[in-house]
């Protein structure tokens, strides 16, 4: 038997990404909406070529590197050169205000942020002087540059091309990015995750999903969430598969199109895409999907019945966090079960921990751990915790003991480990002694509205009472059906009269507050609230 001191441990996501590079050879690995389309050694060459011009126009001891580029081949290569440099590579959010914006620049310390001076009217933001043009990089290349970068990525061997980048004195608990949270619940944070965080990942969804180098992924979420920056940006680059990009994830006739034409087998979206995609994108271009993931959110049945309906394919249910890189659970694709294993999925749940992942269950304390079956605080250990908070050991220390980390999300586990979540512990209100969970509330209030596939019509918050503690305020799109027929109706169907809200706490609004990730911004909503019903006085 091996001993563990014999034990080889991991390759760092670089060393990783030289290798499945050198194999895939002449087949395409990145492609995208902008219509390139590179090789694997085609990939190498350009990150390589990148790494260089980077290397002269950054100072040596500029760590952190701003980049602002929606998923696309060109920002692949920024990061995976970013990567080869020994940098930490932060994706921003484009879908963010000025303010919040500045705020995550400053508390990383970015001299630069690499980005397009095309892209940012689009998204209406500035970055002055701090912006590197992406679309610079290749033509600032000299001769020299390519023509090295050419002998490391063809000719060289690759312990040598390793060494000679320096990438076997890179270590797993070395920084690999830092990710904003995306400031749905309060003030973004910057999450660290090192080299093991997102290589732990990538190693469970390998687990999972056997990948192989018939695969190819749609990347159509932002690199900016810990989502798509693991699923689509690294799993990719160091595993088998290729993966084409667009720009939009809510542009279901091209996300379609590319899916027809590159033969696409995974796609890893969030329930609100999925039910775009349900409504517009042609049957036909789906044809070729294999494993389809919804996370991010809560996935509806209505939404799995409607996509496998419309597709032939029935969307798996996946949970995580941007603290956990972000993957913490999975339910297995019908197309991936390996037979003979023991059943992986099991719908209603978020599967089970990935690979050298754990799961516990304790009291709104944290205290005691509950037994199997009871709803409680969700905590998760294993490779993919974070490092921590960037520069806030005093918020790192309140979600992390013991290398375990609370989610704050509540949920319970069954006797086979399956996860179900419940609610989230921001999501509960405390009224008059009683939590009363908003999704649940929610739930119903859409189902009154008349919602379909799993659609929200209707969002659910609070504001601060001084009677009952707190109180619920209803947010809806404009509807034909009378809040008070609403009220009376849930009231009918034997909802608590703690958790019915007044027909005066309803407010219309045009369009629900979304992030750029396809989650709700809850602290836009919370925000709302107290501007709408403190002006109301009725707060």
């Amino acid at each position: 038997m091996t001993s563990p001191a014999h034990v080889t441990a991991p390759l760092v996501l670089q060393r990783q990404m030289v290798r499945a590079c050198r194999a895939a050879g002449a087949r395409m690995k990145v492609a995208d909406s902008l219509g390139t389309r590179l090789s694997g050694r085609d990939l190498l060459l350009a990150a390589l070529v990148v790494k260089r011009v980077l290397d002269r126009e950054l100072a040596a001891d500029e760590r952190r590197v701003g980049v602002m580029l929606p998923p696309t081949v060109g920002a692949a290569v920024v990061n995976a050169a970013l990567a080869l440099s020994g940098r930490v590579a932060v994706n921003l959010n484009y879908t963010s205000t000025q303010s919040i914006l500045d705020v995550c620049i400053e508390r990383a310390g970015l001299r630069h942020v690499i980005s397009s001076p095309a892209f940012l009217p689009r998204v209406r933001l500035e970055l002055g002087s701090r912006m590197l043009d992406a679309g610079s990089l290749r033509k600032r290349a000299t001769f020299v540059d390519k023509a090295l970068a050419f002998v490391q990525a063809r000719l060289m061997p690759i312990g040598l091309l390793e060494s000679s980048l320096g990438l076997d004195r890179i270590g797993p608990d070395d920084p690999l990015t830092i990710i904003f949270t995306s400031g749905s619940t309060g003030d973004p944070k910057g999450v660290v995750l090192s080299q093991e965080n997102v290589g732990s990942n990538v190693r469970a969804i390998d687990n999972l999903l056997h990948l192989s180098p018939g695969d190819v992924a749609l990347g159509v979420l932002p690199f900016f969430h810990s989502y798509g920056y693991t699923t689509t940006l690294w799993t990719p680059l160091t595993l088998e598969p290729a993966v084409v990009y667009h720009t939009d994830p809510r542009d279901a006739l091209v996300v379609g199109r590319l899916a027809r034409e590159h033969h696409a087998t995974l796609l890893m979206a969030t329930p609100t895409f999925l039910r775009i995609y349900t409504r517009r994108t042609p049957a036909e271009d789906f044809s070729s999907l294999e494993c389809v993931f919804g996370a991010a959110e809560k996935l509806p049945r209505e939404v799995c019945d409607g996509f496998e309906k419309r597709f032939g394919v029935r969307p798996s249910e996946a949970y995580g966090a941007t603290e956990l890189s972000p993957l913490v659970a999975a339910n297995v694709p019908a197309s991936r079960h390996v037979p003979g294993r023991p059943v992986d999925t099991r719908e209603g749940t978020v599967g089970r921990p990935i690979l050298a992942c754990r799961a516990r269950i304790t009291d709104r304390d944290g205290q005691a751990e509950l037994p199997v079956g009871h709803d409680g605080l969700l905590w998760i250990a294993g490779p993919n915790v974070m490092q921590g908070y960037l520069d806030r050991p005093d918020l790192t220390a309140k979600v992390v003991k013991e290398g375990w980390y609370c989610t704050g999300d509540i949920a319970h586990l069954d006797a086979d480990g399956f996860i179900t979540i419940t609610g989230r512990e921001s999501r509960f209100s405390k009224i008059g002694g009683e939590m009363v969970p908003h999704i649940s509330v929610e739930e119903a209030i859409n189902t009154e509205l008349g919602a379909v596939d799993g659609e929200l019509l209707a969002v659910v918050t609070a504001i601060p009472d001084r009677a009952k503690g707190e109180r619920l305020v209803v947010f809806h799109v404009p509807t034909a059906h009378d809040p008070k027929d609403v009220v009376r109706r849930l009231q009918e169907h034997g909802m608590p009269n703690l958790w019915v809200p007044g027909a005066d706490a309803f407010a219309e609004i045009a369009e629900l507050p979304m992030l750029g990730s396809g989650k709700l911004d809850l602290k836009r909503l919370a925000d709302m609230a107290r501007e709408r019903f403190a002006e109301a006085g009725r707060a």
